[in-house]
Protein backbone atom coordinates (compact mmCIF):
# COMPACT_ATOMS: atom_id res chain seq x y z
CA UNK A 1 0.00 0.00 0.00
CA UNK A 2 1.30 3.43 -0.91
CA UNK A 3 2.07 5.66 2.05
CA UNK A 4 0.15 8.93 1.93
CA UNK A 5 0.84 12.33 3.43
CA UNK A 6 -1.85 13.42 5.87
CA UNK A 7 -1.49 17.04 4.83
CA UNK A 8 -2.22 16.17 1.21
CA UNK A 9 -5.11 13.84 2.09
CA UNK A 10 -6.78 16.57 4.13
CA UNK A 11 -6.03 19.52 1.87
CA UNK A 12 -7.47 17.69 -1.12
CA UNK A 13 -10.74 16.78 0.65
CA UNK A 14 -13.01 19.65 1.74
CA UNK A 15 -15.20 17.37 3.84
CA UNK A 16 -13.80 14.07 5.17
CA UNK A 17 -16.22 14.53 8.10
CA UNK A 18 -14.75 13.08 11.27
CA UNK A 19 -11.39 11.32 11.26
CA UNK A 20 -9.16 9.11 13.40
CA UNK A 21 -5.39 8.71 13.06
CA UNK A 22 -3.37 6.13 15.00
CA UNK A 23 0.32 5.32 14.62
CA UNK A 24 3.83 5.48 16.06
CA UNK A 25 6.44 8.24 16.12
CA UNK A 26 9.54 7.86 13.92
CA UNK A 27 11.76 7.17 16.95
CA UNK A 28 9.41 4.39 18.04
CA UNK A 29 9.06 5.82 21.52
CA UNK A 30 5.48 7.08 21.42
CA UNK A 31 2.06 6.00 20.28
CA UNK A 32 0.10 8.68 18.44
CA UNK A 33 -3.59 9.27 18.03
CA UNK A 34 -5.63 12.15 16.67
CA UNK A 35 -9.34 12.82 16.23
CA UNK A 36 -10.99 15.70 14.41
CA UNK A 37 -14.53 16.82 13.78
CA UNK A 38 -15.94 18.96 10.99
CA UNK A 39 -19.40 20.39 10.39
CA UNK A 40 -21.61 21.80 7.66
CA UNK A 41 -24.65 22.75 9.74
CA UNK A 42 -24.79 25.41 12.46
CA UNK A 43 -25.58 22.69 15.01
CA UNK A 44 -22.50 20.65 14.05
CA UNK A 45 -20.23 23.68 14.01
CA UNK A 46 -21.41 24.85 17.43
CA UNK A 47 -19.03 22.56 19.31
CA UNK A 48 -15.75 22.43 21.17
CA UNK A 49 -13.63 19.69 22.72
CA UNK A 50 -13.15 19.82 26.50
CA UNK A 51 -11.07 17.53 28.68
CA UNK A 52 -12.95 15.05 30.87
CA UNK A 53 -10.88 12.85 33.13
CA UNK A 54 -8.26 11.14 30.96
CA UNK A 55 -10.41 11.65 27.87
CA UNK A 56 -12.40 14.38 26.16
CA UNK A 57 -16.02 15.29 25.51
CA UNK A 58 -17.76 17.42 22.92
CA UNK A 59 -19.67 20.38 24.30
CA UNK A 60 -21.89 23.06 22.80
CA UNK A 61 -19.93 26.29 22.37
CA UNK A 62 -23.15 28.32 22.60
CA UNK A 63 -25.76 26.23 24.49
CA UNK A 64 -28.56 28.54 23.30
CA UNK A 65 -27.93 27.44 19.69
CA UNK A 66 -27.91 23.69 20.40
CA UNK A 67 -30.87 22.13 18.58
CA UNK A 68 -30.23 18.36 18.63
CA UNK A 69 -27.54 16.91 20.90
CA UNK A 70 -28.19 13.25 20.00
CA UNK A 71 -25.35 12.71 17.49
CA UNK A 72 -23.01 15.58 18.28
CA UNK A 73 -22.55 15.51 22.07
CA UNK A 74 -20.52 12.51 23.21
CA UNK A 75 -17.15 11.42 24.64
CA UNK A 76 -14.82 10.75 21.68
CA UNK A 77 -11.94 9.62 23.90
CA UNK A 78 -11.93 7.47 27.04
CA UNK A 79 -9.18 5.52 28.79
CA UNK A 80 -9.68 2.05 30.29
CA UNK A 81 -6.50 0.96 32.04
CA UNK A 82 -3.85 0.59 29.34
CA UNK A 83 -6.36 1.04 26.53
CA UNK A 84 -7.25 4.36 24.86
CA UNK A 85 -10.55 4.37 22.97
CA UNK A 86 -11.21 6.93 20.21
CA UNK A 87 -14.48 7.10 18.26
CA UNK A 88 -16.81 9.44 16.42
CA UNK A 89 -19.85 8.84 18.62
CA UNK A 90 -21.31 7.44 21.80
CA UNK A 91 -19.99 4.00 20.85
CA UNK A 92 -16.96 5.09 22.89
CA UNK A 93 -19.08 4.20 25.92
CA UNK A 94 -20.22 0.92 24.31
CA UNK A 95 -16.60 -0.15 23.76
CA UNK A 96 -15.54 0.99 27.24
CA UNK A 97 -18.36 -0.90 28.95
CA UNK A 98 -17.94 -4.00 26.77
CA UNK A 99 -14.19 -4.27 27.30
CA UNK A 100 -14.69 -3.66 31.01
CA UNK A 101 -16.80 -6.86 30.89
CA UNK A 102 -13.96 -8.70 29.09
CA UNK A 103 -15.47 -8.45 25.61
CA UNK A 104 -13.13 -7.70 22.73
CA UNK A 105 -13.15 -4.43 20.78
CA UNK A 106 -14.96 -6.14 17.91
CA UNK A 107 -17.47 -7.94 20.15
CA UNK A 108 -18.31 -4.70 21.96
CA UNK A 109 -19.31 -3.05 18.67
CA UNK A 110 -21.65 -5.82 17.52
CA UNK A 111 -24.54 -4.11 19.29
CA UNK A 112 -24.02 -0.92 17.25
CA UNK A 113 -24.34 0.14 13.64
CA UNK A 114 -24.10 3.31 11.52
CA UNK A 115 -25.77 6.53 12.65
CA UNK A 116 -29.53 6.94 11.96
CA UNK A 117 -29.06 10.19 10.04
CA UNK A 118 -30.74 9.42 6.70
CA UNK A 119 -29.84 9.83 3.90
CA UNK A 120 -26.16 9.92 4.92
CA UNK A 121 -26.18 6.99 7.36
CA UNK A 122 -22.86 8.24 8.70
CA UNK A 123 -20.45 5.39 9.47
CA UNK A 124 -19.36 4.82 13.03
CA UNK A 125 -15.56 4.80 13.08
CA UNK A 126 -13.64 3.62 16.13
CA UNK A 127 -10.07 3.00 17.20
CA UNK A 128 -8.33 1.47 20.19
CA UNK A 129 -4.71 1.69 21.33
CA UNK A 130 -3.36 -1.01 23.65
CA UNK A 131 -0.01 -0.48 25.38
CA UNK A 132 1.40 -3.09 27.72
CA UNK A 133 5.03 -3.56 28.76
CA UNK A 134 6.25 -1.24 25.97
CA UNK A 135 4.33 -3.37 23.45
CA UNK A 136 1.89 -1.33 21.37
CA UNK A 137 -0.83 -2.48 19.03
CA UNK A 138 -4.02 -0.92 17.75
CA UNK A 139 -7.20 -1.63 15.86
CA UNK A 140 -9.72 0.36 13.84
CA UNK A 141 -13.34 -0.33 12.98
CA UNK A 142 -15.98 1.04 10.64
CA UNK A 143 -19.70 0.21 10.75
CA UNK A 144 -21.46 1.40 7.60
CA UNK A 145 -24.64 0.96 5.62
CA UNK A 146 -24.57 -1.35 2.62
CA UNK A 147 -23.89 1.24 -0.10
CA UNK A 148 -26.52 3.55 1.38
CA UNK A 149 -29.01 0.77 2.10
CA UNK A 150 -29.91 1.02 5.81
CA UNK A 151 -31.41 -2.47 5.84
CA UNK A 152 -27.90 -3.95 6.09
CA UNK A 153 -24.87 -3.03 8.20
CA UNK A 154 -21.36 -3.87 6.97
CA UNK A 155 -18.77 -4.30 9.73
CA UNK A 156 -15.01 -4.10 9.21
CA UNK A 157 -12.22 -4.36 11.78
CA UNK A 158 -8.53 -3.80 11.02
CA UNK A 159 -5.88 -4.82 13.55
CA UNK A 160 -2.25 -3.69 13.58
CA UNK A 161 0.30 -5.55 15.71
CA UNK A 162 3.76 -4.15 16.38
CA UNK A 163 3.20 -0.97 14.32
CA UNK A 164 6.12 0.28 12.25
CA UNK A 165 7.96 3.40 13.39
CA UNK A 166 6.85 6.54 11.56
CA UNK A 167 3.72 4.90 10.17
CA UNK A 168 0.05 5.11 11.02
CA UNK A 169 -3.44 4.65 9.64
CA UNK A 170 -6.18 7.15 8.90
CA UNK A 171 -9.90 6.46 8.66
CA UNK A 172 -12.66 9.01 8.19
CA UNK A 173 -16.43 9.02 7.82
CA UNK A 174 -16.94 10.42 4.31
CA UNK A 175 -15.08 9.72 1.09
CA UNK A 176 -15.69 13.32 0.02
CA UNK A 177 -18.29 16.08 0.12
CA UNK A 178 -21.65 15.34 -1.47
CA UNK A 179 -25.37 15.08 -0.97
CA UNK A 180 -25.92 12.53 0.39
CA UNK A 181 -22.42 12.21 1.81
CA UNK A 182 -20.66 9.09 0.44
CA UNK A 183 -19.24 6.79 3.11
CA UNK A 184 -15.53 6.01 3.45
CA UNK A 185 -14.47 3.02 1.36
CA UNK A 186 -11.70 0.44 1.74
CA UNK A 187 -9.21 -0.14 4.52
CA UNK A 188 -7.68 2.68 6.59
CA UNK A 189 -5.11 4.71 4.66
CA UNK A 190 -1.43 4.17 5.39
CA UNK A 191 0.00 7.56 6.40
CA UNK A 192 3.31 8.95 7.57
CA UNK A 193 3.61 10.00 11.21
CA UNK A 194 6.26 12.65 11.82
CA UNK A 195 7.12 15.53 14.11
CA UNK A 196 6.66 16.28 17.79
CA UNK A 197 3.14 16.73 19.11
CA UNK A 198 2.86 20.47 18.48
CA UNK A 199 4.20 20.16 14.94
CA UNK A 200 1.87 17.24 14.19
CA UNK A 201 -1.18 19.03 15.62
CA UNK A 202 -0.36 22.21 13.69
CA UNK A 203 -0.02 20.26 10.43
CA UNK A 204 -3.38 18.54 10.94
CA UNK A 205 -5.24 21.69 11.92
CA UNK A 206 -3.86 23.79 9.09
CA UNK A 207 -4.62 21.04 6.56
CA UNK A 208 -8.31 20.79 7.47
CA UNK A 209 -10.74 22.85 5.41
CA UNK A 210 -10.97 26.28 7.04
CA UNK A 211 -14.73 26.63 6.63
CA UNK A 212 -15.69 23.17 7.83
CA UNK A 213 -13.19 22.31 10.59
CA UNK A 214 -14.45 22.46 14.18
CA UNK A 215 -12.11 20.77 16.67
CA UNK A 216 -8.96 18.65 16.88
CA UNK A 217 -7.53 16.34 19.57
CA UNK A 218 -4.00 14.93 19.47
CA UNK A 219 -2.31 12.66 22.01
CA UNK A 220 1.22 11.24 22.22
CA UNK A 221 1.67 8.35 24.68
CA UNK A 222 5.12 7.35 25.94
CA UNK A 223 5.44 3.60 25.41
CA UNK A 224 7.85 3.17 28.31
CA UNK A 225 6.07 5.14 31.03
CA UNK A 226 2.48 5.36 29.76
CA UNK A 227 2.50 9.10 30.36
CA UNK A 228 0.86 11.20 27.69
CA UNK A 229 0.70 14.69 26.25
CA UNK A 230 -2.54 16.09 24.82
CA UNK A 231 -3.32 19.00 22.55
CA UNK A 232 -6.82 20.34 21.85
CA UNK A 233 -7.56 22.98 19.22
CA UNK A 234 -11.04 24.48 18.90
CA UNK A 235 -12.15 26.85 16.16
CA UNK A 236 -14.73 28.34 18.51
CA UNK A 237 -13.06 30.39 21.23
Amino acid sequence: MEMKQLSEELCENAYPGRGIVIGKTPDGKKAVTAYFIMGRSENSRNRIFVEEGEGIRTQAFDPSKLTDPSLIIYAPVRVLGNKTIVTNGDQTDTIYEGMDRQLTFEQSLRSREFEPDAPNYTPRISGILHIEGKVFNYAMSILKSNNGNPEACNRYTFAYSNPVEGEGHFIHTYREDGNPLPSFEGEPKLVEIKGEIDEFAKMLWESLNEENKVSLFVRYIDLETGKYETRIINKNK
